[in-house]
């Protein structure tokens, strides 16, 4: 290849990349030899016989593939794990999810008619000071209180 490193470094300068990304067209050589000022540069530029090549990039692609599995509940073994388990979800975390559930359902039950709402205090104070493991819980232990209450 002839000496056209001049060349290289202001049609580097011109494309605003660096003169590793910058492409000659082998065949407009000649032309681009002759080309000494940045206006000649900027004419083989457009003409398409200076390119900038794409900067190269790391593939998000075997990512992207792992957060699915993630998602569908593999690649989280014991192996995978760093933190305690109440670093990675916190037990307030935890909490605040138990009783929002809880309570959605307490008054939707409410709401229906199937508690009335007495019963539906009584559970409620019984679930905030963290009497029920989950609402499945709360259900079984609903016949009872109120099995008790009458």
């Amino acid at each position: 290849m002839s000496d056209v490193a001049s060349q290289k470094r202001i049609a580097a300068s011109i494309l605003k990349c660096g003169v590793n990304r910058v492409w000659f067209d082998p065949e407009r050589l000649s032309d681009i030899q002759n080309a000494i000022s940045r206006e000649d540069l900027r004419g083989l530029i457009t003409d398409g016989a200076i390119k900038a090549h794409q900067k190269k990039g790391v593939s998000r692609g075997r990512a992207r593939v792992r957060t699915a599995q993630r998602a569908y509940g593999h690649r989280k073994g014991a192996g995978k794990r760093k933190g305690a388990q109440g670093a990675r979800t916190p037990s307030k975390r935890s909490w605040i999810q138990k009783i929002r559930a809880i309570r959605k359902v307490l008054v939707t039950l409410r709401d229906e008619g199937t508690i009335d709402r007495h019963l539906y205090r009584v559970l409620y104070r019984k679930a905030a000071g963290g009497q029920f493991r989950s609402v499945a819980h709360m259900k079984a232990q609903m016949e009872i209180i109120a099995g008790r209450l009458k």
